[in-house]
């Protein structure tokens, strides 16, 4: 890459998938949570023909950490160009370009090529941030996603469930939010634990019962109050899941507010036989999933909406006799 310096770096991997596939796999930024274990939440900013502005939320060391991104993205070419937006920081400089080529039918190379341009803080960066990120690894997880293609419509499933509360919206968030009072509240879970890294940035731990033990479940959350949001990722997932996301979003009308739950799994098909037994398929572990995730799901939502219900009973004096 012309212009580049110390820390230029130049990574391959062969793909058992069409190249088309890939570019897509790729090209998808809101589900890129899906398949980078990093990668917690990705938002569309700007979007104008083959250019992009993404907001994007990685785990960094053990911490969630935030930038904004511009991606070119050439379908034909299957080429997708990548600039991090950190004004002032030597984080801007750093410039990435990701390649896919066809190498048969159902078989791509994968080139991934990135370092800093030339500049007073170039390189600066460099050793921890690429170390940090942990692209060889991040890599090898995209193969992993990918060379399953033939069966992602199966191993991807999705969810909503919603419930209208005529109630106050910031009262149906405080319950969500405060997941560490949960345990008082919601049957399915016996301890919560709770730490704020900042204001809207929190790491939960669940621990809920299963079969004969108790599974402990970790999740960052990323909360938008203002926008009555909580979109959310499981770092340790469920058995049968490889991957977890969701999001808690509220929208009131004058009538009240409707309380949205949102999630996304990818199964992990090689555990099935061990966890449902000799014999089941992926359809097997596509109902018992759906069924737990709807289970608990509604439990949490119908107990938003009484929280927020009751706050209104709380809030309007008792009618006074007719005499």
């Amino acid at each position: 890459m012309a212009g580049e310096r110390d820390g230029r770096a130049v990574h391959r991997i062969q793909v058992a998938a069409p190249a088309g596939v890939v570019y897509a796999v790729l090209a998808d930024a809101a589900n890129l949570p899906l398949y980078f274990a990093p990668s917690v939440h990705v938002e569309q900013l700007d979007a104008d023909g083959g250019c992009e502005r993404l907001r994007m939320w990685f785990l960094v060391g053990g911490r969630l950490e935030s930038w904004t991104s511009w991606r070119t993205l050439d379908p034909v070419e299957r080429r997708i160009e990548i600039r991090p937006e950190a004004p002032g920081s030597p984080l801007e400089s750093m410039r990435g370009v990701v390649s896919i080529r066809d190498r048969g039918p159902h078989a791509s190379e994968l080139e991934l090529r990135y370092g800093f341009a030339d500049g007073p803080a170039a390189g600066h960066l460099w050793p921890g941030r690429v170390a940090d990120l942990n692209i060889r690894t991040q890599l090898t997880q995209l193969k992993r996603f990918a060379e399953h293609w033939s069966r992602l419509d199966d191993l991807v499933l999705s969810c909503e469930d919603s419930v209208r509360v005529q109630g106050p919206a910031e009262a149906a968030y405080d319950f969500l939010y405060r997941a560490g009072d949960w345990p008082a509240h919601v049957a399915h879970i016996s301890a919560a634990q709770v730490s704020e890294q900042a204001p809207g940035i929190q790491h939960l731990t669940l621990r809920t019962p299963a079969g004969d033990g108790v599974h402990t479940s970790e999740s960052v959350r990323i909360c938008f109050p203002h926008a009555g949001r909580i979109v959310h990722k499981q770092t340790t997932p469920a058995p049968l899941l490889a991957a977890h996301t969701g999001e808690w979003s509220l929208t009131e009308d004058e009538h009240g507010a409707t309380l949205t739950s949102r999630q996304t799994v990818v199964l992990c098909e090689e555990d099935i036989p061990a966890l449902l037994g000799e014999g089941s398929d992926l359809a097997d572990a596509r109902r018992q999933v759906h069924a737990a995730l709807t289970r608990d799901c509604r439990e949490l939502l119908t107990l938003a909406k009484q929280h927020a219900e009751s706050a209104v009973r709380m809030l309007v004096p008792p009618s006074r006799p007719v005499c």
